[in-house]
């Protein structure tokens, strides 16, 4: 399953693949869900747009 991390969190693998905010923003947005280590929908502003689009 893949997730949006923040660059720096330790959980994101082994082969991370970099985005801009705007980008993960849109990912998160569509679904993609965030790393509950990192919280990068926190660190974007839009902390709790899961529980609002399900």
């Amino acid at each position: 399953m893949k997730k949006v991390h923040r660059g720096t969190c330790s959980m994101a693998g082994k082969r991370p693949r970099p985005v801009g905010p705007d980008e993960a923003r849109r990912l998160l947005a569509d679904g993609t869900s965030a790393c509950s280590h990192c919280r990068p929908d926190t660190a974007l502003g839009i902390a709790g747009l899961q529980r609002l689009t399900k």
